[in-house]
């Protein structure tokens, strides 16, 4: 299993949009570096839920339920879509500062590439998000 994280701003799509619809396919992404991530994406692979521009924090964990296809919104076949569907709320939100200001987090993705929406997370990355979120 894998361990990635997705962007959205709230005000686009939040989290507690996502919870009611109960699914989403992660849709118009059009960069390639996370085109690349999300076809590498696996069924069951777990997703951090990160809310960009607005409160700048990961929120949740979803998991893949479908693994890469055509983005129904283009008729480019180069780019494509995976499902998602809502695990769990975070007990305590991840703010962007937290995850900057702890060194054990110093090379993950969202630091070095902040503008990238879908990224890869680490094992090791993903221990120390769920510690800061008060997960076990």
């Amino acid at each position: 299993m894998a361990f990635w994280l997705v962007k959205s701003e709230p005000f686009k799509y939040s989290w507690d949009q996502f919870v009611q619809d109960k699914q989403t396919h992660w849709d118009g992404v059009r960069n390639y570096a996370a085109r690349i991530h999300l076809r590498a994406m696996k069924k069951d692979d777990k997703v951090l839920y990160y809310h960009s521009n607005e409160g700048v924090e990961i929120v949740g964990i979803a998991k893949v339920s479908k693994e890469a296809y055509q983005d129904p919104t283009t008729e480019n076949d180069a780019w494509v879509v995976v499902d998602l569907k809502p695990v769990k709320k975070l007990k305590k939100a991840v703010t962007l500062a937290q995850v900057k200001a702890d060194k054990r987090l110093s090379e993950m993705a969202l630091v070095r590439l902040g503008r990238l929406s879908v990224q890869p997370v680490t094992p090791e990355e993903w221990k120390v998000v769920m510690e800061l979120a008060g997960e076990k």
